[in-house]
């Protein structure tokens, strides 16, 4: 599994040249970073500087975030499919893997309703990315406190997630796994398990506070190994299926870092190394 660094708890990081260049630094195989400001850097200077950067420091980007604002308007969502295609074109040139994003666990709309827009056009997000050998991760949000924070519940378990990869049906799609939501819901190393390998697109680890898990905050998460998340299991339990594919760190936190990105890149390096030792 590559260990992989998003700019989530790194605090004033300046770009993704920036982050490269710490996870290069700290030993990491990848990065998770924006295609929109890389596709404006290709577009200013050049792939050939992104190739650069990466080569330089010796890692990969496994993931961009998927730009698309599917969860609004039909114009908002057809100017982001439009350039989409352009992130897409950029992500199979550069190696990368997957795109991601997430599905919050209520909503103002008619439940039925969203489900039934959500399905269509991140059907159409996927068939973009199909065309260029990409996939598409969908991840499940579990915090109790959002799941009230809106109207209606919708999704927010794996199993549930899993029947939305369903229902969008392109086989470019699958999970996006996160630790804190794996906890936050109540999951096991069974429910990856039945999830497989085929299914599982990218991987997030963090940890969450030693409090009830029903009070548990989205955006007050910690670094790995730092609170009661069991995540040896989840890492073991990925590794014994078979995941070959990138974990990054994301951490959400109330108020910015203070510390400096190299202070906080070398602790996440010291986390993930940490954790990997426990694994067999």
């Amino acid at each position: 599994m590559k260990k992989a660094l998003s700019a989530a708890g790194l605090g004033a990081i300046n770009g993704p040249q920036h982050l490269i260049e710490l996870a290069g630094k700290n030993g990491f195989e990848a990065v998770e970073t924006s295609g929109s400001a890389l596709l404006k850097i290709a577009d200013e200077q050049g792939v050939e500087t992104i190739d650069t950067w990466l080569r330089e420091a010796g890692v990969t980007i496994s993931t961009f975030g998927l730009a698309v604002e599917w969860r609004q308007t039909d114009e908002k969502f057809s100017e982001g499919l439009a350039d989409l295609v352009r992130q897409a074109q950029l992500a199979k040139r550069l190696g990368v893997r997957n795109f991601c994003t997430y599905v919050l666990p209520a909503t103002d709309m008619n439940a039925s309703q969203f489900m039934a827009k959500a399905i269509s056009r991140l059907r159409l997000c996927a068939q973009v990315l199909k065309n260029e050998g990409i996939q598409l991760g969908l991840e499940f949000v579990g915090p109790h406190h959002l799941r009230t924070m809106w109207k209606h519940p919708f999704i927010w378990t794996m199993e549930q997630m899993l029947d939305m990869v369903d229902a969008i049906d392109e086989p470019n799609v699958g999970l996006l796994l996160d630790g804190f939501h794996w906890y936050t819901t109540g999951a096991t190393s069974e429910d990856i398990k039945r999830a497989g390998v085929d299914r599982i697109v990218h991987v997030h680890i963090n940890d969450a506070r030693n409090v009830p898990v029903e009070e548990v905050l989205d955006n007050d998460r910690l670094s790995p190994g730092e609170g009661v998340i069991d995540l040896t299991t989840f890492l073991q339990t990925l590794k014994d299926i078979g995941y070959e594919g990138a974990v990054a760190q994301e951490i959400l936190t109330k108020e910015p870092p203070t510390e400096k990105p190299e202070v906080l890149a070398e602790k996440a390096k010291n986390a993930y190394e940490k954790i990997y030792a426990t694994l067999s």
